[in-house]
């Protein structure tokens, strides 16, 4: 039973919240931030809870569509989705009523994202677009919202309303440093959806599923290789402007591995054997700058 409830909803995938969660952790020690912890668990479990939510969505509509099997019967496969779903939902109120406004807005933002993802009439997974959100909602919306929760009021953004007015006051320096900040498990993440499509581009296109990889053709693994690339620039640029220590720097001997995988990647696009490429770029990527952000906080 846990072992099929494990596959349904693909635990093993989940690195890219998870990773980019440890990352903004890191950078919180880092920056000597005190951490509250019970924003911060409910934040983690709100964020895990819907990403499985959001796996099992996508499993049980892609089993409907290929008319494949599911590790339970279908009501059961939906009752799971439910549970998941309302457990998240509602870590994700709690957490938004122990905080503000901006917590419910880009956490709702994201619990929407996830569902549209694949379901509906037109599911973004089933667009050229997909690797843009999965980057922005992975890669930046949950470093953004683990440091707002745990950073002081205002350090990002302020935001007021009534029944006439809103307001909203942006600092743009730190939002700038999260950005770059987000750069790198943004890109890492991409690059998995980038490397599924790609290894799934003929099953997609007589599915008609016209992801990203049928628009570029060839370019894509140009895409999939520059990507690294940018996540590399960001780092050196981090570290120029002080936003990281020096150590950092370090993670640019990830190259070599990175590029070993992108040069075996881009002779086959393998579901079965090159796709698991781009999630150890991931681990490797993400894994690295998270480490040596950590590290860099006991010499800050």
């Amino acid at each position: 039973m846990l072992k099929r409830f494990l596959n349904f909803v693909e635990l093993r995938t989940k690195i890219t919240s998870v990773f980019a969660f440890l990352m903004a952790l890191a950078y919180l020690f880092y920056k000597k931030q005190p951490v509250n912890w019970t924003l911060t668990l409910l934040f983690f479990g709100s964020m895990l809870l819907f990403d499985l939510t959001a796996t099992a969505i996508n499993n049980y509509e892609g089993a409907k569509t290929a008319g494949e099997l599911l590790p339970f019967r279908r009501p059961t496969a939906k009752a799971i989705i439910f549970l998941l779903l309302l457990v998240s939902t509602a870590l994700g109120l709690a957490l938004a009523f122990l905080t503000d406004a901006v917590v419910l807005l880009l956490g709702g933002l994201c619990f929407l994202f996830g569902v549209l993802y694949s379901w509906g009439p037109v599911p973004l997974s089933r667009q050229p677009l997909g690797e843009l959100f999965s980057g922005v909602f992975y890669g930046l919306f949950i470093p953004f919202l683990l440091l707002y929760i745990n950073m002081p009021a205002g350090t990002f953004l302020t935001f007021a309303f009534d029944f006439q007015t809103v307001h909203l006051d942006l600092n743009l320096f730190p939002l700038f440093s999260l950005a770059l900040l987000s750069v790198t498990p943004a890109c890492a993440t991409a690059n998995i959806m980038l490397a599924n499509n790609l290894c799934d581009l003929e099953k997609d296109i007589g599915a008609k599923r016209y992801t990203l990889p049928y628009y570029l053709g060839e370019k894509a693994l140009s895409v999939f290789a520059g990507l690294y690339s940018v996540s590399y620039v960001s780092v050196v640029v981090m570290v120029f402007l002080k936003i990281l220590p020096s150590v950092c720097l370090l993670s640019l001997l990830t190259i070599v591995p990175i590029r070993n995988n992108v040069n075996r990647f881009k002779k086959k696009q393998q579901k079965e054997e090159t796709f698991v490429l781009s999630v150890q770029n991931y681990v490797i990527l993400v894994g690295a700058n998270s480490l040596l952000i950590f590290i860099g906080g006991f010499f800050n």
